[in-house]
């Protein structure tokens, strides 16, 4: 009797599982999608608007934009800077703990 509902629920969840191409239900998500981790979205950036609202996959900062440099949490109020530009931010203890350390994003080759 194991066998025969073993089968049975590999047909079931057959269909749930992703193809290899196609966008994955936790990991490759798109810009507006639900997130818990940065990991999960293809732009790197699962972003909060504030404290209550849910983290949903947004675009990383572009230069002269707002930016948060890279975070442990793996959720951000700001996202970090696209790739070539750096988040230039004075960082204090009390703002890496709160994720409150925003800086504007730059291009290092300009300075």
């Amino acid at each position: 009797t194991l066998v025969p509902c073993l089968l049975l629920a590999l047909l079931l969840l057959a269909p749930a599982l992703p193809a290899p191409d196609k966008r994955g239900l936790i990991f490759n998500l798109d810009i507006g999608e639900l997130c818990l981790q940065s990991a999960q979205c293809k732009s790197g950036c699962c972003h909060r608007g504030s404290g209550l609202s849910l983290a949903r996959c947004a675009p990383k900062a572009a230069e002269l934009q707002e930016c948060s440099p890279k975070s442990l949490y793996g959720v951000y109020y700001k996202c970090p800077c696209e790739s070539g530009l750096t988040c230039e931010v004075d960082r204090t203890i009390v703002g890496s703990i709160t994720n409150s350390d925003f800086g504007t994003c730059k291009d290092p080759q300009s300075e």
